[in-house]
């Protein structure tokens, strides 16, 4: 996956942005360049199951159980098929849950046995990646648009499900009430080919909103 930071794929896409959207050219106004995510290392396989392991927990823990979960390994991740033959009190004994070990070996199954051709997924569409992702338990569309977006790099993914998105349009549009997922889909049409910029930047938008300090007056 290539990071587009700085290069030309960013400053088009941000030009475009700002031609087709004046609430988002204020957005991007304030928060200033794109800087896009760093590249990701290791396998496909090794990101959607770290993906699992952090759901629903803050960093700081999910990385501790994440490490834990690796020293099973001793100190690297598993292959699929060690994941799918690990026993469940293993799994639980590194603070993983009882659901979460489930998803985990699921996914460790589905790639062993080549139901889920993990590893070259980066030859579908979005499209056909969510359908294939979203066949493993405990993984639905939020995630599997993660991975396009933080793995893959993919250009035009507009998280719908995600709050922070939900929240930076709300803020970047003075709305009254959270936008459904619909709205954010019909807000964000115009945004293509480059949603998974505006995405970055509705993010570090509400950053923003978190970080100005309040004025003393």
């Amino acid at each position: 996956m290539k990071s587009a930071g700085s290069s030309t794929f960013g400053r088009k896409a941000v030009a475009h942005l700002r031609k087709v959207d004046p609430v988002l050219a204020q957005v991007i106004e304030r928060v200033g360049r794109y800087r896009g995510w760093p590249e990701s290392g290791g396998t496909h396989f090794d990101a959607v199951a770290r993906s699992i392991v952090f759901q629903q927990l803050s960093g700081k823990a999910a990385g501790t159980i994440h490490g834990r979960f690796h020293g099973l390994y001793g100190g690297r991740p598993p292959l699929p098929s060690e994941l799918a033959t690990t026993p469940d009190e293993r799994l639980r004994e590194v603070g993983l849950s009882r659901q979460k070990s489930a998803y985990l070996k699921d996914l460790g199954a589905r790639v062993a046995s080549g139901e889920l051709p993990i590893e070259t997924l980066h030859e579908l569409s979005d499209e056909e990646i969510v359908a294939a992702l979203t066949q493993v338990k405990g993984i639905g569309r939020w995630t599997a648009q993660m991975f396009l977006m933080f793995r893959l790099g993919r250009p035009d993914v507009l998280p719908d499900l995600d709050l922070g998105i939900q929240k930076g349009i709300q803020r970047a549009y003075r709305l009254r009430k959270l936008p459904t997922p619909e709205r954010v889909k019909k807000i964000g049409a115009k945004w293509a080919p480059y949603r998974t910029v505006a995405s970055w930047y509705l993010w570090r938008y509400l950053d923003t909103a978190l970080t100005v300090p309040r004025s003393s007056g």
